[in-house]
């Protein structure tokens, strides 16, 4: 869900080693999911500012998700990062 470089980008650069590799290896939220090759290669590590799922009405689902990964993690969300979530929301 949150890509470990945007991860790091929002505060995981100041955790243990340990802390980054239970993240990395979370299957408790909705941190790991399954998709096709061609849309993880599209998304890569960026935040939702700058992509967002192909399909809009998967939008709602897709901001709750990563709010409770930030959320779960205590990770920062950059304004414009608020910004797209907010919008994304608005689908619900």
């Amino acid at each position: 869900m949150v890509p470990l470089a945007a991860a790091w980008r929002s505060g995981a650069a100041e955790w243990t080693t340990d802390r980054r590799e239970r993240f990395a290896n979370d299957l408790s939220g909705p941190q790991l999911i399954a998709v096709t090759d061609d849309v993880n290669q599209e998304k890569g590590d960026d935040t939702p500012d700058a992509w967002k799922p192909p399909e809009q009405g998967y939008w709602c689902t897709y901001a709750a998700m990563w709010i409770t990964v930030k959320h779960t993690w205590e990770l920062t969300v950059t304004d414009a990062e608020h910004a797209a979530l907010e919008d994304m929301l608005a689908t619900c």
